[in-house]
């Protein structure tokens, strides 16, 4: 009796603890997305949600990942499972899938973790390999994590219950894991905002057009998630074109130009030189080049986080001395800031520290020769580097952070050309200008606070626009 009244109250304790864990309280209480149990429910094993940015659809990616490695999904058979995590790349990895998991998956029914980078006592920083996750089915459920910049090799040989694909996957990784859940009978599910036009997906899954049984997919707009306010939505609506307003608020499929900043409107975002203040000075980004060109920009912040592009070096088929007397050239012209020892200071492509046989040193050891001390110490990763540019050319609020003085004219240039291509990258031409933004935005904090202006900024200010107004510069 006594036992019997003691694992009562040991499975009373265990409701109470649950009761507090994400992964319990998902889609319980008074608001519940309704579209999310639909995908939950289905029993399709090819199964995939077209929503908007923050509809919820990578939510309900990331729950059915850690129902089915626990063993407590609520519409399945329940077994312990092997399974991937697929995201563009090990960044995004990080950013989105892999903290969306570690949020749901409760710390106690983690046996251990193999990590790619970074210390196990800090997972949200680093990038997992995989997790062995305690299922209650008993045993351990493993679930791995992949990206698509590893190609389609690295997806080889493995047998699987599910792979979740979070964002679309280029079609040669999608068909390899098709491979990996043949012989288990597995699933593959994904969820994913349409952005790239007609592409595989739209055929193969959005019109099914091989007539397959196991295909299913849902739409989820802004307006399903519950958690999103009206006046949000309004909001983050006026803040885009009707292309994007189909593709980002309903996660429909649109037949794009397959512009890849589509956002850029020259009549806005390119603008009149004028004299910049030497307290918005701040910083030189370069993307090196011998054949290719080499692309210089000097970046400029004012006091409300704004960046402005406000000169540019372009040339190929030049030495690193060239260059750099080039840029010493514009810098004096702009009497830009130097260091006590007088080097300019600048941002460069990690490439540049490495040696070559056709050279004794390296592009950064012959750029601090020549007066210019360059930091190769920047994030070079593709898809959340196209995601910042995107959001200072246009804020969800439908404020416009980026300005580009009109003399900048291979900057203006590339935006307008910068397609994507038939894979899950941009076309990689003419694109060293615009790489070489992406290593400064990256750099720059996320929400940049107001700094508080002085009465003589306010004053410089003034006199600025009248002197504009006026004709005077």
């Amino acid at each position: 009796m006594e036992e019997t009244i003691f694992n009562i109250l040991k499975i009373e304790n265990e409701i109470k603890k649950r009761k507090h864990l994400p992964i319990y309280r998902y889609n319980k209480g008074k608001k519940v997305h309704k579209k999310q149990l639909l995908f939950h429910k289905c029993e399709k094993r090819n199964r995939w949600v077209f929503g908007g940015n923050r509809s919820g659809k990578t939510e309900c990616g990331a729950v059915e990942v850690v129902y089915l490695a626990l063993g407590i999904h609520p519409y399945r058979k329940n077994k312990v499972t092997e399974g991937w995590v697929v995201s563009l790349s090990r960044q995004v990895q990080r950013d989105v899938a892999q903290q969306k998991i570690l949020h749901y998956l409760p710390p106690s029914s983690i046996e251990k973790v193999v990590m790619v980078t970074g210390a196990q006592g800090s997972l949200d920083s680093g990038v997992i390999d995989f997790i062995l996750v305690r299922s209650e089915c008993g045993g351990l459920s493993k679930i791995g994590f992949k990206s698509c910049d590893q190609g389609r090799e690295k997806f080889q040989g493995a047998s699987l219950d599910y792979v979740w694909f979070d964002e679309e996957p280029p079609y040669d990784i999608y068909q390899e894991c098709r491979m990996r859940v043949l012989d288990r009978r597995g699933e593959i599910f994904g969820t994913m905002t349409p952005l790239k036009g007609l592409t595989w997906v739209y055929n193969t899954i959005y019109l099914n057009e091989n007539d397959d049984k196991e295909v299913w997919y849902e739409q989820i707009e802004w307006a399903d998630n519950p958690f999103l306010s009206s006046d949000e939505i309004e909001s983050m609506t006026k803040s885009m074109s009707a292309e994007e307003v189909e593709a980002r608020r309903y996660g429909k499929f649109i037949a794009t130009s397959g512009l890849v900043y589509s956002e850029f409107d020259e009549n806005v975002h390119v603008i009149e030189p004028f004299d910049v203040p030497a307290e918005w000075q701040d910083n030189i980004s370069i993307d090196p080049g011998l054949h290719n060109p080499l692309s210089a920009h000097f970046y400029a912040v004012d006091f409300d986080g704004n960046v402005y592009v406000v000169a540019e070096h372009f040339e190929s088929e030049k030495d690193v001395s060239y260059h750099a007397n080039c840029i010493k050239k514009i810098a004096d012209r702009m009497n830009w800031k130097r260091n006590s020892s007088g080097k300019l200071s600048a941002l460069i492509d990690p490439a540049a520290s490495q040696r070559t046989l056709s050279s004794e040193k390296t592009v950064v050891e012959l750029f601090s020769e020549n007066g210019i001390n360059v930091n190769t110490k920047v994030n070079k990763d593709m898809f959340s580097g196209i995601a910042t540019v995107k959001s200072y050319l246009r804020t969800a609020d439908g404020r416009v952070r980026l300005y580009i003085f009109k003399n900048c004219v291979n900057l203006i240039r590339e935006f307008k050309s910068y397609w994507w291509g038939d894979g899950d990258n941009p076309i990689k031409k003419d694109d060293h200008a615009l790489d070489e933004l992406r290593y400064y935005l990256m750099t720059k904090p996320k929400n940049v606070p107001k700094v508080k202006k002085t009465e003589i900024q306010k004053d410089k200010e003034r006199l600025m626009k009248r002197l504009r107004l006026n004709g005077q510069i």
